[in-house]
């Protein structure tokens, strides 16, 4: 027991819960600005493609990281179209650009580097690991995104609670047609909420294959997307809440790859952050943000 509950397991949890949280924050928003995204899979997966590919384009780990940002975010406008311009139902929207990110980083990844499967270069640097000395080790080899992620967790929830745009969103996302009669431009603040999800996905995907690693795969999230989708539910849409329930679903995965090393077989060990998102839906079946994300779901329209 000692071996698998360690300060080296809050070192990893640390590490993995960067894309689950941004990817959960970025959900959030649109969520509170009443379009419940359900393409946050899609979104990071095209955020860790675009890492790779800005990284070897423009030979600066910095500017792919901005890359990549810019590209979810472009990639995002594409679902705001046809969920609130075109009226499209956008859980039905959501899953297709799930498909769609699939789809075309895999073709991406035979087009620009000629390869099948995964793109790796030997020299291609990754974004720094920085060390705080102190607490046994644990906030040691964290990528920039970790401490940044930290800053957007506090950045957001002063916005959403303490500034008038963020009472603003949380209005549209509450009763659209009152903030309507109001004078505020729904349609503006749902735009705005969807391309900062992009960016907040576009984060998430650079820490996947930029900080955890230094490649790309096809299909690399992994469903992390979704499991984001289930922290964001379970946080009860709030950026303290949607934190706690990231960290103990990466605190699971954590604990998977721990286990691989007790000559567990690996296709059981891997399969508990999934099995654990079941359960948790399970046990949470009955809480109100199941009605929450119904009413976000069709507010938008």
């Amino acid at each position: 027991m000692e071996q698998l509950l360690d300060l080296s397991l809050i070192n990893s949890t640390i590490r993995m819960v960067v894309p689950i949280l941004l990817a959960a924050l970025g959900g959030l928003l649109c969520a509170r600005a009443g379009v419940f995204n359900v393409g946050l899979e899609g979104f990071v997966l095209v955020g860790a493609f675009s890492a790779i590919l800005g990284n070897y384009l423009l030979g600066n780990v910095f500017l792919a990281v901005i890359f990549a940002v810019v590209c979810v975010m472009i990639y995002s406008l594409l679902f705001a179209y046809v969920g609130i311009h075109l009226q499209a139902n956008v859980i039905v929207v959501g899953i297709s650009m799930n498909f769609l990110a699939l789809g075309l980083t895999t073709f991406c990844l035979r087009a620009i580097f000629h390869v099948k499967g995964a793109y790796y270069d030997k020299n291609m640097i990754g974004l720094p690991k920085w060390d705080i000395p102190g607490l046994g080790g644990v906030l040691t080899g964290l990528s920039p995104l970790v401490f940044l992620t930290v800053i957007l967790v506090i950045g957001l929830h002063f916005f959403l609670y303490r500034t008038v745009t963020g009472f603003r969103l949380l209005a549209v996302g509450e009763n659209s047609i009152a903030a309507k009669s109001i004078g505020i431009k729904i349609h503006r603040y749902q735009y705005g909420a969807i391309i900062a999800c992009g960016a907040f996905c576009g984060l998430a995907g650079a820490q996947l294959s930029l900080g955890n690693l230094t490649m790309f795969s096809e299909g690399m999230t992994a469903g992390r997307g979704f499991i984001s989708l289930v922290a964001m539910m379970l946080g009860q849409f709030s950026p303290i809440g949607v934190t706690l329930s990231s960290l103990f679903f990466a605190l699971m995965e954590a604990i998977s790859i721990r286990l691989q090393g007790f000559a567990l077989p690996t296709q059981f060990t891997m399969m508990i952050p999934y099995v654990v998102t079941l359960i948790a839906l399970f046990f949470f079946r009955k809480s109100s943000y199941l009605s929450d994300a119904q009413k976000s779901s069709g507010s938008s329209r």
